[in-house]
């Protein structure tokens, strides 16, 4: 197992990009727990219909489903989303 860069995440994770992506993905989380289609703690995540990595955005569509399942997508060795489908789906 590769050893993790902290200075280097968070040097990723405060760029100018990354801080739009993550005020994004909050505002819907927050809007949906207005609705009270999530909890906190409740282990599910806002997925979006298109990744973020991808280019997507809320315009595109999100919807509520299992931690697990949102973060279980195929990626290359520099952990960059290879494919938006997830094993699962593949089998079928």
């Amino acid at each position: 197992m590769a050893t993790r860069k902290y200075k280097q995440a968070a040097i990723y994770e405060s760029s100018p990009e990354q801080v739009a992506h993550r005020v994004e993905r909050n505002k819907i989380r927050r809007k949906l727990l207005k609705e009270g289609k999530v909890h906190k703690g409740d282990g599910m995540d806002i997925a979006h219909k298109k990744a973020m990595d991808k280019g997507g955005s809320v315009k595109d569509g999100y919807k509520v489903e299992s931690a697990s399942k949102n973060r279980s997508f195929k990626r290359d060795s520099k952990h960059n989303l290879v494919s938006e489908v997830s094993k699962r789906e593949r089998k079928k």
